[in-house]
């Protein structure tokens, strides 16, 4: 029986340290596939980051190889730095939308103006230099100006002169709150100083300008003189050209006309109308 015992001991020793090694070989597989899962996520992070920046300065680069052929032409460049101390850090906001917020802002002259903060969606090289290379070359009583811009690897601001009494839309509904909508004789001179500023674009410049997005965000000075603005979406096409080809449609659905809402567009030509609003 003793030596039954010891024998026994002896079995129980030996299976002890083969379950002491299986623990050790498991959980040394079980470290190796989760360092092999750490490494990967660590390596897909890293490509991801990578095709991120890349893209980013892309279109960073693609924005300063613009600048840089027309520096002639640009407006005032402003630092980031400036742009917070324009706006007091960024203090008074004015409104928001989907291009981003925009902020009341001074400048150094004492003259104010309207800092517009585009967001990542919009801040793409493409819609920037839509808007600076389009406003650059305007300059009109009825088309809003284009006081300086701003762009860093991950900043892009346009700086616009100030208007005190807001949008058409905001200006409109808010009349009809206060019960005193704006008399026909306003909407007449709205209507027709919203066609001179449309006018100057299709037949005053050099090129036509297409703004493909007219709504009553146009905006207004102290004297309610309308001023069209927003230029993110416009085209330029050369003077002779009657017929504007697109590919998708452009503008904001309830405003553009309804050839352009097709899904498949293929060739329109772009009709600009007014449509009075009365207040009930």
């Amino acid at each position: 029986m003793c030596f039954s015992y010891g024998q026994k001991s002896s079995d129980s020793s030996t299976d002890m340290s083969s379950s002491h090694m299986y623990v050790k070989v498991n959980c040394f597989e079980i470290g190796l596939v989760s360092a092999k899962h750490v490494i990967g996520i660590i390596l897909l992070f890293a490509f991801l980051l990578y095709q991120y920046r890349r893209r980013h300065l892309s279109r960073y680069d693609t924005i300063e190889d613009f600048l840089q052929a027309n520096n002639s032409l640009m407006p005032i460049r402003y630092s980031y730095r400036e742009i917070r101390t324009m706006t007091n850090n960024f203090k008074e906001k004015l409104g928001e939308g989907g291009y981003g917020l925009v902020y009341k802002g001074k400048l150094r002259s004492g003259g104010a103006v309207a800092v517009k903060m585009l967001n990542k969606s919009k801040a793409n090289g493409q819609e920037f230099i839509n808007e600076v290379a389009t406003i650059r070359i305007i300059h009109h009583v009825n088309v809003v100006r284009l006081v300086g811009f701003c762009v860093t690897a991950s900043k892009h601001a346009l700086v616009y002169d100030y208007m005190p009494n807001g949008s058409l839309d905001k200006l409109t509904f808010s009349n009809c709150r206060n019960g005193s909508p704006l008399s026909w004789r306003q909407v007449c001179e709205i209507a027709k100083g919203v066609a001179r500023g449309i006018e100057y674009l299709h037949q005053g410049c050099d090129m036509q300008i297409l703004h493909f997005d007219i709504k009553p965000h146009n905006v207004f000075d102290e004297n309610f003189v309308p001023k069209v603005s927003d230029f993110g979406l416009a085209k330029l096409y050369p003077m002779q050209k009657s017929i504007a080809t697109l590919t998708a449609a452009r503008g904001t659905l309830g405003y553009m006309a309804r050839s352009c809402s097709i899904k498949r567009l293929e060739e329109s030509r772009i009709r600009q109308t007014f449509t009075a609003m009365e207040c009930y």
